[in-house]
């Protein structure tokens, strides 16, 4: 048999928030791996290629709604399916 998954394009910005206009389920169907400056994170909110940052968690600090505080770190980044 042959296994081959057909992915989605992976989009330029993405958020794993279902309230934002960047967030697309078809993606999240799959493992998204996200590297920044050659380093794999694994706490990413969102991200932007074009621009070069990713937002990450910033601890367990959570905003007024409850949602975890976010911190944008830049540099070259780098989006692929696991």
């Amino acid at each position: 048999m042959n296994d081959a998954t057909q992915f989605p394009p992976l989009p330029d910005h993405l958020s794993i928030d279902p309230r934002s206009p960047h967030y697309v389920a078809a993606v999240f169907e799959h493992e998204v791996g996200i590297r920044l400056s050659d380093k794999e994170l694994l706490n990413v909110g969102e991200y932007c290629i074009s621009e070069g940052w990713v937002k990450v968690a910033a601890g367990k600090t959570l905003d007024r709604k409850g949602n975890p505080l976010m911190i944008k770190l830049k540099g070259k980044v780098e989006a692929f399916y696991k």
